[in-house]
Formats: C-alpha cells, sequence, structure tokens
C-alpha cells in the first residue's frame, strides 16, 4: 500500500544552481528508482536559517511530496545523511487531512501563477 509523504531538506549555501539541482535529481531519481510517484516539488530557495547549522546561516530549501511504500523512506533518510550537501531534511507521512490541505494549496498556488 502505498502512503502519501513530505519530505523537506536543506542544501549547504556554498552550492551553485547547477549543483543544487543536481542534488535535487539524485534523490528525485533514488524516489523513482524505488517505485515512488512524485507528486509535487517546490524549490523554497535561499532563506535564513532560524539557527546556525554548521556555522551556516543559510541554506537552500526544496519540497518534495511523493506516494512511496513505508519501507523507502528509511533509505531514503539514510541517502540524505550520507550526503554531506544535505543540513538538515524532515520526512513525514500524510493523513488524509493534511494531504487534502496540499492539494489545496497546490491547486491554489497554481491558480496564482496562471494568473500572472
Amino acid at each position: 500500500m502505498l502512503n502519501h509523504y513530505e519530505t523537506v531538506f536543506i542544501l549547504t549555501p556554498v552550492l551553485s544552481d547547477a549543483q543544487m539541482k543536481e542534488a535535487v535529481e539524485k534523490f528525485k531519481d533514488f524516489l523513482k528508482a524505488e517505485g515512488a510517484t512524485i507528486v509535487h516539488e517546490e524549490n523554497w530557495g535561499l532563506r535564513k536559517l532560524a539557527y546556525p547549522i554548521q556555522k551556516k546561516s543559510t541554506g537552500f530549501y526544496q519540497l518534495l511530496q511523493f506516494d512511496a511504500e513505508p519501507s523507502v523512506i528509511a533509505k531514503l533518510e539514510v541517502n540524505y545523511r550520507r550526503d554531506e550537501r544535505v543540513m538538515r531534511f524532515l520526512t513525514f507521512k500524510l493523513d488524509k487531512y493534511a494531504y487534502e490541505y496540499a492539494e489545496k494549496r497546490r491547486s491554489l498556488k497554481s491558480n496564482q501563477e496562471k494568473e500572472n
């Protein structure tokens, strides 16, 4: 049975745009190889951190929403830990209410982009 998941990870700010995109593609390719379906992705860009991590005060935030088997999460988090470009990550399972909210937020965002 597939569950709905959302993961946010922070990449180190010393990366170039190409390196950042390559890191994101690495995790997307890993998820696809494990049989996950990527539903949505957002690049939140360079943001200030609430507190310094590894003596850095900013980081590139990335959000991925996907459907996958529960066993994939442990493998994904091992990959996050092994990649030195990832400063922090958080993956959580969406319940039906959180999933409905995420869908609503995506549709509102796409409508705003169409209007602009």
